[in-house]
């Protein structure tokens, strides 16, 4: 009897260590926070809309699925983040559909596309720029969250005349700038089962200043105040890439800015800002 109690004074003495550590943590995020000019999120409500067209898109290294929505005179193309698909970001889709002609890509290796074996930020955003070209878009805009940020990131510097402006969601600059919890979840996941994905995520990308210094569309750089990275690093690449905006969504993560809309309502103002000039 005397075992069993304290075992049970041990394991709720660590759950209570574990809550207050959690607790601080939030508590120190939110002091460090204060110095940046958070946002609030302003969710909105999903459309129930179909997309208009689903196809694959043969490129010179895969094969891409995507998702059409919508028919508007100008174009824009969503980027999913890691292990997502062509539905992943369809609810922002459908928010755009009624003034976009909106395409919600698979990145290779993910969802319905194919898996040609290999897969990097570089090669994603050439997949990116080979489906641009081949369905002439004229300078889309380009909304990507997490390893979509990434990507998009990669096509504005290697391809910086084939888009109109970037929208980067909860994007870090090299690994090394993730969160240890963040790191140390995606090394425990390959070691339950090894992924080409999860070694993306521990080995790459490495934006320096140079790289961002050849990016000159138009570039939002957009995070959550409990993102995954360090926010700091979320001020360097808005600081190195010329011209760019940053906003930091207050009590947001990596995602929930995304999932409830609020991203759709800043993407809009940002990108009806630029038409105006």
């Amino acid at each position: 009897m005397k075992k069993g109690v304290i075992a049970l004074i041990v394991v709720g003495a660590v759950i209570l260590l574990i809550g207050i550590l959690i607790s601080l943590n939030y508590i120190v995020i939110r002091i460090q926070s204060k110095k940046y000019d958070l946002i609030d999120m302003t969710p909105t409500e999903d459309i129930d809309l179909a997309p208009e067209e689903e196809g694959y898109a043969t490129l010179s290294e895969m094969t891409m699925h995507y998702l059409r929505y919508g028919h508007g005179s100008k174009s824009m193309v969503l980027i999913h983040g890691n292990g997502g698909n062509a539905e992943s970001l369809s609810h922002v889709a459908r928010y755009f559909a009624e003034d976009y002609t909106v395409y919600c890509i698979a990145d290779r290796c993910q969802g319905k596309s194919s898996d040609p074996g290999v897969i990097s930020y570089e090669l994603m955003a050439k997949d990116v720029y080979e489906f641009i070209c081949q369905k002439s878009l004229d300078k889309p805009y380009i909304i990507g969250h997490s390893d979509g940020g990434m990507v998009g990131i990669a096509l504005a510097a290697n391809y910086p005349d084939s888009i109109g402006a970037l929208v980067s969601i909860g994007s870090n600059s090299n690994p090394k700038t993730f969160k240890p919890k963040m790191t140390l979840w995606v090394k425990f996941s390959n070691l339950i089962k090894k992924d080409k994905l999860n070694d993306l995520m521990l080995e790459q990308p490495d934006f320096n200043e140079e790289y961002l210094a050849r990016i000159t569309a138009p570039t939002y750089i957009v995070a959550g105040e409990y993102d995954i990275m360090y926010l700091s690093d979320v001020v360097y690449l808005h600081e190195h890439i010329a011209g760019s905006k940053m906003s930091i969504y207050k009590g947001a993560d990596h995602s929930a800015h995304v999932a409830n809309g609020s991203i759709c309502v800043l993407s809009e103002n940002y990108f009806n800002g630029l038409g105006s000039k």
